[in-house]
């Protein structure tokens, strides 16, 4: 047999789903994340997956490495190279204040401190043209004291070299002559666009995680070789295409959001065979709850990305999914502040030592204790029945470290685990409204496709609040990311920036920057694509004359004026709610060409749902804290309900890997896909 398989490692689980192309038979496989060793959790959740390594075909694998490196700051020794003069570049960012009323506002320090950042002469115009040749023998000079600084990774960022990346070649070349063994790379070789503090911190990042997942890469593929796997190995990339393990070592900025874009590309795969044309994908895991727009079966993809938030963050100029992501997840941390004040996250219990109710030495209540104590979740056959939940232990935290500090007596952990979930849906709730009324969508307008192990749990609750009329649970929630990995192609992006308006002369240039993307991309394909003949997409950052901000337009055929002017301001419009008319005149700001190949996948069919016979009965029935009070719930086990079975809520559905809740007045249906399609009932129809 020759197995196809994904493996999504997440901070607190590990999930992993094995393809049958013979038989066409899908199964998975969900086991704690093992953080002294990341790779025994992929064999593990294999081996429970039923799966092993000699059978597969191929891995494809998605991580948080990279993002927890990042916010955690553990990485390598990095430095940076800049043009004589630009040494500041990390430092000095840009000038604009988000917080302008915050005197004590400070930025996150660089990835790479002043101390570790050099320069060499040499510059480059705008145009590309050298005006200062680049000073060779300072470069060898400098080889020796990075050498003395003992650093591990350098970042070479020079000055326009997006217009002609000759001497960061030059400097890059040397670099690795004298210094061996260490992590080189160039700005230009992970963007060739504008904005020189954007690429400075894109090579700075790149520099800072690159011999971390370099040891990464080598090591799982040194296990899986042990333990016979002969296949192909491919990462899943931020922009929602796989690449080759090699591509992500040069690369390990493009796997910055690695983990979550599996959910997002399965939710669009629903969303088309469902016919549904809007959806906020929403994946809540154990650390995280991350929300994306799915509109017309596709997702945007952006062009930066700014790691630890755009106000004291720094940004990544590489294509990632457009996603907002909060720390609110089934681990996240509920505690009180000097000030008496109840908080949820941003830290995570993850997996080890995990919420109190797991057993193995958490102490602090996490959102997945008050669901325990409320009744939402079950802890008989939480992981089927693997890892039994301690709801006393639960109880005892939330009353010991979150009822008695903010002064509730005795008895009101049950009220006092409501706030919880109360406070945690109102940053989840804050998420979804960031990428739907913040962009200019009405968020009832769209359906709310809800996965990951926590995501069912909230979402009528979430829907109820914001007014969504639609929920939709799809088979396998908990193990969805990796689902998605299964269904994704192989994509990659090149762009470039150059800045010309809708004139003769201005597309005559826009083409030949086209023509040259086009080329570059169907080589980059053939080297990472294999024999897969690549698909390729054009589009174009556009914008107002005299405007910083730009659109991201998809066009198609030659570049013709008014074809460009319309596809600008639909998008313009959409976005904003009015363009500006013939007052001002758009410019195109960069070029991107996107390289997409397919590749074998699974049917979502093979998830449908048993076909007729008699209608089930409730596993079981138990308690549930419903608004003020509590009512017994029927509990229904999800793979003995048919295609067409209907129910009403309140009522629990439990499943290997997640629990789905429905509110009194909801109502469910079974779909021939095995998704749970559910009516929302209003607010003021489901009881207080």
């Amino acid at each position: 047999m020759q197995h196809l398989v994904a493996a999504d490692t997440g901070g607190t689980f590990t999930d992993v789903a094995v393809y049958d192309p013979a038989s066409g038979r899908l199964r998975f496989g969900k086991t704690l994340t093992t953080y002294g060793d990341l790779v025994e959790g992929v064999v593990a959740g294999l081996s429970e997956a039923g799966g092993e390594p000699a059978a597969m075909a191929s891995l494809r694998h998605g991580t948080t490495h990279v993002i927890n490196a990042f916010l955690q700051r553990r990485g390598a020794r990095a430095a940076l190279v800049a043009t004589k003069g630009f040494r500041d570049v990390l430092e000095l960012g840009r000038g604009n204040r988000p917080v302008p009323f915050d005197l004590n506002f400070r930025r996150d320090p660089p990835l790479i401190p002043r101390a570790l950042c050099f320069e060499v002469p040499e510059r480059i115009s705008a145009r590309g043209e050298v005006i200062k040749p680049l000073d060779e023998a300072a470069v060898e000079a400098l080889a020796s004291v990075l050498d003395r600084a003992g650093v591990e990774a350098v970042a070479v960022s020079l000055l326009n070299a997006y217009a002609n990346p000759a001497h960061e070649k030059q400097v890059a070349a040397i670099l690795r002559a004298r210094l061996p063994g260490r992590f080189i790379t160039t700005g230009t070789a992970l963007t060739r666009e504008w904005f020189e503090y954007e690429r400075g911190t894109t090579a700075a990042a790149n520099a800072f995680v690159g011999p971390a997942v370099a040891a990464y890469a080598a090591g799982f593929e040194r296990r899986l070789a042990g333990e016979g796997f002969g296949g192909s190995l491919s990462m899943m990339g931020s922009n929602g295409g796989i690449m080759p393990f090699a591509a992500a070592v040069e690369r390990p900025v493009s796997l910055v959001e690695s983990g979550p874009i599996g959910g997002v590309i399965a939710a669009a795969e629903y969303a088309r065979a469902l016919g549904l044309d809007r959806v906020v994908a929403f994946d809540m895991g154990g650390t995280t709850a991350k929300c994306a727009l799915v509109e017309e079966g596709g997702f945007a993809v952006g062009s930066t990305y700014w790691v630890g938030g755009p106000l004291r963050g720094f940004p990544i100029r590489s294509p990632v999914l457009d996603i907002v992501e909060v720390g609110a997840g089934g681990g996240s941390i509920a505690w009180v502040d000097p000030q008496g004040r109840l908080h949820v996250g941003p830290r995570s219990a993850g997996s080890e030592p995990g919420p109190v109710a797991f057993g193995r030495g958490g102490t602090e209540p996490t959102v997945t204790d008050a669901n325990l104590v409320l009744g939402r979740i079950g802890g008989e056959r939480f992981l089927g029945g693997r890892l039994g939940l301690d709801a006393a232990a639960a109880g005892a935290a939330i009353r010991d470290r979150i009822a008695r500090p903010l002064g509730y007596g005795a008895g009101e952990e049950a009220r006092v685990a409501r706030g919880i979930l109360d406070l945690a849906g109102t940053l989840m709730a804050g998420a979804i409204k960031e990428i739907t009324v913040a962009r200019g969508h009405d968020v009832r307008d769209f359906a709310l496709l809800v996965f990951g192990g926590g995501g069912p749990i909230f979402g009528t609750d979430l829907a109820r609040g914001l007014g969504i009329p639609r929920v939709v649970v799809p088979p396998e929630p908990g193990n969805f990311s990796a689902l998605g990995m299964l269904l994704a192609g192989a994509r990659l992006d090149v762009a470039r920036s150059v800045v010309a308006d809708l004139s003769a002369e201005g597309l005559t240039a826009l083409t030949e920057v086209l023509a040259a993307l086009e080329a570059e991309a169907k080589a980059a394909a053939v080297r990472e694509f294999g024999d897969a003949p690549p698909t390729l997409r054009h589009q174009a950052e556009m914008r107002y004359r005299g405007q910083r901000h730009a659109v991201l337009v998809d066009i198609a055929g030659a570049l013709e004026t008014e074809a460009l002017r319309d596809a600008f301001e639909a998008v313009y419009r959409r976005r904003f709610g009015r363009s500006l008319g013939e007052d001002f005149a758009p410019e195109v700001v960069g070029l991107r060409v996107v390289a997409e190949a397919a590749a074998a996948r699974p049917d979502l069919s093979a998830l449908a749902p048993p076909a007729g016979g008699p209608d089930p009965l409730p596993a079981a029935h138990r308690p549930l804290r419903d608004g003020a009070g509590w009512v017994e719930a029927p509990v229904w086990w999800r793979p003995d309900l048919p295609a067409g079975f209907r129910l009403t809520g309140p009522a629990i559905i439990e499943e290997y890997s997640s629990t789905t809740l429905l509110g009194p007045g909801d109502e469910a249906v079974v779909g021939a896909l095995g998704e749970i399609a559910i009516r929302v009932a209003p607010a003021g129809e489901a009881r207080a």
